[in-house]
């Protein structure tokens, strides 16, 4: 059975997702959580005499940090949700309920990965957050947990009602970056802006049937609806499902209806 994940935009960003055919990653370090993936998850301080050889311990701790750092400014990723009715991520990321929600088939994404949008791994790393009361902070050198993992993973509890899955990709190929549209338009009024490279995204291509389906929020513009429906069955995928969501009269959630063909 395939495995389904979504993408919560506002209509300019699943305009651009669906016209262009591709997803979107950022830079770890440019998320909105200071903590995510941040190099003080993992314990670097107990570290064995046969590793430092001489070496000030304070000095190889802060070299290990640097290279966690360095690592998280070298990732960028795609943050997708394992469900499509989540009321704060439809108020949040769609703009008020009034933008869309994509459904992939994640199998069918890494079957279309092109061979060289990573430039050391073949095809991002998919892993699911694994949601904390506290850190942890597993020993670097001394703990059974797969570290780089855990630094990707580990999220504070309150953002469990996400259910979120990362597509984890480290030194993407520069060949896939690309302005935002608002980048582009900046870039136009200030030619000789200077940009720090990790605000620049990197856009993964994707092939027409890895779009599975598309959720309409429940207050989306019916001239923006029909455009989008137009599109994708005659552009996209003529076998793509498309639902309305609607406010559940029974209960604080919302439930999606089939759309009329």
């Amino acid at each position: 059975m395939s495995r389904i994940l979504y993408k919560y935009l506002d209509i300019a960003g699943a305009k651009g997702m669906i016209g262009n055919k591709n997803l979107q990653f950022t830079n770890a370090s440019q998320l909105n959580d200071p903590f995510d993936c941040h190099p003080k998850l993992i314990d670097y301080s107990n570290i064995p005499n046969t590793r430092l050889k001489g070496w000030p311990k304070q000095w190889w701790i802060e070299k290990e940090e640097n290279d966690a750092l360095n690592l998280r400014n070298d990732t960028w990723l795609c943050s997708l949700s394992k469900v499509n009715d989540s009321l704060l991520m439809w108020s949040h990321y769609c703009y008020n309920h009034k933008g869309i929600c994509i459904g992939i088939d994640i199998d069918k994404v890494m079957k279309s990965i092109p061979p060289m949008f990573g430039t050391i791994y073949l095809e991002p790393l998919v892993l699911d957050v694994k949601y904390k009361d506290i850190i942890e902070r597993p020993d670097a050198y001394h703990s059974s947990k797969e570290l780089f993992s855990y630094q990707w993973e580990a999220k504070a509890k309150e953002w469990e009602y996400e259910q979120e899955v990362r597509l984890v990709m480290p030194n993407p190929n520069p060949m896939y970056a690309a302005f935002t549209p608002q980048q582009a338009e900046q870039s136009k009024k200030h030619p000789d802006k200077i940009w720090n490279w990790r605000e620049i995204r990197h856009y993964m291509p994707l092939k027409n049937d890895c779009f599975e389906s598309i959720y309409f929020g429940v207050n989306i513009e019916l001239a923006e609806k029909e455009k989008i429906i137009q599109y994708v069955r005659t552009e996209l995928n003529s076998q793509i499902k498309l639902y309305q969501m609607v406010v559940d009269e029974n209960a604080f959630r919302l439930r999606s209806i089939p759309c009329e063909q």
